[in-house]
């Protein structure tokens, strides 16, 4: 089997598919065992975050610098400032209607509301833990709007890139390549080869980290059941099932519009997906799937390559819509937890809450991007800080879903900002 055989097997749905249930399958018959496997995947992500800075900073710099020269930089911003309001709004309302619909969390059985009780330390069916429950949260400081501007302003882009702050690398990479593209062609000409070749040297690392995929995505998923258990997972069945369900929705919709813009078939374009798909289920990073989306739209799809390689690194660091639609999923699950019913205005700070705070997750991961669930239930005075013990245990779950969405959803938004390609 040849390398390009190869690599479309281990990206091959199926095979992640059955990666993913043997591994959870070997987390439940041999816990202990299985979570020794847990470095394998630790390593796995960390040579994956080693090359998203350097080719995150490569393409942005290098993209507008051609953009510059080619014109068109006004339009182009414009467009996608209108794209990034419209995805967010959807995403937040879907993830709204379909907590609405479903509620997964009223008229809960006993035993579910014992299990979440032994997870918070308390019984939740009591009326004193409710009680104390919302007692003893103290409402936790928010940050101002111009705390969030001072956040993204990298006093020290080398501390930045040390640190793997994603979002401030992003702004130096943007107001610097603002500068290289009125720069000279006669003089910046050394920059553009030296950025290109770092660009390409990142792809083709990539490329060769993608051939391990099965046996990662094997060794993540035990040990991280052989470390949770399945108990977790069943006490908030009800919230995964319902994040499932909108989370396919938006998958669906996001295919769809990609398949439309293309200019393509419906196959060439779960094909280009194929790897996008894969990597996100495998690294739950957004970042580290940016050159395989920049493959996909160029290589298979057929995109512009100088509007994709700007708009990819801009979206995933920006465009957050799995990381909202999870914030508002979560919200109105805590509301129906505690019985708290909601009026369409507090629906609405629910769904503006959870897009600022979407926002504020850019370069956030795991328990960090969890703990801003108490953003949004700030707004509505709901207990957070009880329940988020209950979001971690699942959160495994929740995060491949949030990472696929923002990756897939953040595709669609380029290929909507982008201009339509040839016939492929």
């Amino acid at each position: 089997m040849n390398s390009s055989k190869f690599y479309a097997f281990v990206l091959n749905p199926w095979v992640v598919i059955i990666s993913l249930g043997a591994g959870v399958a070997f987390g439940m018959l041999a816990p202990a065992l299985a979570t020794t496997l847990g470095f394998v995947g630790d390593i796995y992500v960390d040579l994956l975050k080693m090359i998203t800075l350097p080719f995150m900073v490569s393409a942005v710099i290098f993209s507008l610098q051609r953009l510059f020269r080619d014109g068109g930089t006004a339009s182009l911003l414009g467009r996608v400032a209108l794209v990034f309001l419209a995805f967010s709004a959807f995403v937040a309302i879907a993830g709204a209607a379909t907590l609405l619909i479903l509620r997964p969390g009223e008229n809960l059985p006993s035993t579910t509301m014992q299990t979440f009780g032994q997870i918070v330390g308390g019984d939740l069916s009591a009326s004193d833990t409710a009680m104390n429950l919302r007692g003893v949260d103290e409402v936790k400081k928010t940050a101002s709007f111009a705390d969030l501007l001072v956040s993204l302003v990298p006093a020290n882009i080398f501390s930045a890139l040390a640190n793997g702050d994603t979002l401030k690398t992003l702004v130096f990479a943007l107001l610097f390549g603002l500068a290289v593209g009125h720069v000279p062609t006669r003089i910046s000409d050394g920059l553009t080869q030296a950025l290109e070749t770092v660009y390409h040297a990142c792809q083709t690392l990539m490329r060769w980290l993608s051939f391990p995929l099965p046996v990662v995505l094997f060794c993540m998923s035990a040990a991280q059941l052989g470390k949770t258990g399945i108990e977790p997972l069943r006490a908030m069945g009800a919230f995964v099932v319902a994040f499932l369900v909108v989370s396919v929705l938006l998958l669906v919709v996001a295919a769809v519009i990609i398949w439309k813009r293309s200019n393509g078939t419906l196959g060439q374009t779960l094909n280009a997906l194929r790897g996008p798909f894969a990597l996100a289920l495998a690294t739950r990073s957004s970042a580290t799937c940016m050159p395989i989306m920049i493959e996909s739209l160029v290589t298979r799809l057929g995109f512009a390559r100088s509007r994709v390689e700007l708009l990819v690194p801009l979206t995933v660091s920006l465009l957050r819509i799995g990381p909202v639609v999870y914030y508002v999923c979560a919200t109105l699950f805590i509301a129906q937890i505690y019985g708290r019913s909601l009026s369409p205005v507090e629906i609405g700070i629910v769904l503006t809450s959870s897009v600022l705070a979407g926002f504020a997750s850019a370069g956030m991961t795991g328990l960090v991007t969890v703990s801003l669930i108490g953003m949004t239930c700030t707004y509505l005075g709901l207990p957070f800080e009880a329940a988020f013990i209950l979001f971690l245990a699942v959160d495994p779950v929740c995060d491949m879903l949030r990472t696929l969405v923002l990756v897939i959803g953040n595709t669609a938004a380029v290929a909507v900002v982008c201009p339509r390609p040839l016939k492929i």
